[in-house]
């Protein structure tokens, strides 16, 4: 007996036929599609990039459900939403990869590349301390960038001084070589900074700092003996004016002054004439006169001004310490107290005393006088030698 079949329509077993592939191959028409963007590829160490993976879809009806972020550098995240941020550390170049994930928990991956671009490398050569006055070389010229770019150099010489006047010490362009002798007048410790930039900006700052030292100085006091003279003619009522400075770079100890008249008649037929010599020191706050007298007919008529102990005499040698010889020297002669004497002197030798004598023929034998002036200073001059160097 003949057994009898019964056939199934074409189209059912078309579509048992494309389920039966589905299920051996994998594919399947849910799977999510991953999209990822970067804000930045190429950034300095310690800059952040935003990344960007909201592009990924998943066919409906499904959706994606998280999104995993594997940085390259050790740190990953999960998130719910398709963006994200991340600060890089470390110099190199990193795969960022997002794995998205739909409802049904099925993925797909995207990746974008980030290059890190390290900082440059500081080699700074300096000494630890230096004379005030005396130079000092601070080379950063072995400095480099790990990428091998060209890199430039910015230097704040002190982090106690604004000289842009910005409100910020620490930021001046003091000079943009890559080494520099700095010299310090004044003693004290001085601190400043180098910054190093490569060709993307990437900047590294190493802050330093340098001891400036006082220098010792030997001080020795030279006494020096100082003579001054003038001379000339003045008739009743004239003044004759002089002025100088002795004291300028020492310490005046005495003075005496004489101011002598000449006799051109006996005063046996003629009054004497008399004069009178003025000094005023405006600096010290010192003023003085004196006028002529005649001890005897065998002298001529002088008037003198002395005075001694102006100031203090110092011991003779002894060492001190300062920050350079010329600022030493300005130092002890404005030492307090010991300034008597210092600015400038102001004479004035006036005719008081010479009215008309007795005429002969109508004519004065005796009009005015010749007079002379001669002071002697005694003055200490402080000669320094630096010692130790």
């Amino acid at each position: 007996m003949a057994s009898s079949r019964r056939c199934l329509p074409t189209a059912l077993v078309l579509m048992l036929l494309s389920a039966s592939l589905v299920g051996c191959s994998g594919l399947s028409s849910t799977t999510p599609n991953a999209r990822v963007s970067a804000d930045l590829q190429e950034i300095n160490i310690g800059e952040t990039v935003n990344f960007d993976a909201r592009d990924s879809s998943s066919p409906d009806p499904t959706y994606i459900d998280e999104f995993r972020w594997d940085f390259g550098d050790g740190d990953s995240r999960t998130t719910k939403q398709g963006i994200v941020s991340h600060t890089f550390d470390v110099a190199g170049n990193y795969e960022v990869e997002v794995t998205v994930v739909n409802d049904n928990g099925e993925v797909d991956r995207a990746s974008v590349s980030v290059f890190v671009n390290s900082q440059p490398t500081i080699i700074l050569e300096m000494p630890t301390f230096v004379r005030a006055g005396e130079p000092a070389r601070l080379d950063a010229s072995s400095s480099t960038d790990p990428e091998g770019a060209a890199i430039e150099f910015l230097w704040d010489f002190d982090h106690g001084v604004d000289s842009d006047a910005d409100g910020d010490k620490t930021n001046d362009a003091d000079s943009s070589s890559s080494f520099v002798d700095l010299v310090y007048e004044t003693s004290g410790n001085r601190t400043g900074s180098v910054s190093v930039i490569d060709d993307k900006g990437a900047m590294n700052t190493q802050i330093w700092s340098l001891m400036v030292v006082s220098r010792n100085f030997m001080v020795v006091w030279e006494e020096q003996h100082l003579e001054f003279e003038w001379s000339g003619y003045l008739e009743q009522g004239q003044s004759y004016e002089l002025s100088h400075e002795p004291g300028e770079g020492a310490r005046i100890i005495q003075v005496n002054a004489t101011l002598t008249l000449a006799r051109d008649l006996l005063p046996i037929m003629w009054p004497e004439d008399n004069f009178t010599l003025s000094l005023n020191i405006p600096e010290t706050g010192w003023s003085t006169f004196a006028s002529t007298t005649h001890d005897n007919v065998t002298e001529n008529a002088s008037a003198s001004i002395d005075r001694s102990n102006m100031n203090s005499i110092p011991d003779s040698d002894y060492t001190v310490t300062a920050d350079s010889s010329e600022g030493l020297v300005e130092a002890l002669l404005n030492e307090p107290g010991e300034r008597f004497g210092q600015g400038t002197w102001f004479w004035t030798i006036t005719a008081d005393e010479c009215d008309p004598d007795l005429p002969v023929d109508d004519v004065d034998p005796d009009q005015g006088n010749e007079w002379k002036l001669v002071i002697e200073f005694v003055i200490l001059i402080p000669r320094v030698s630096e010692i130790g160097v």
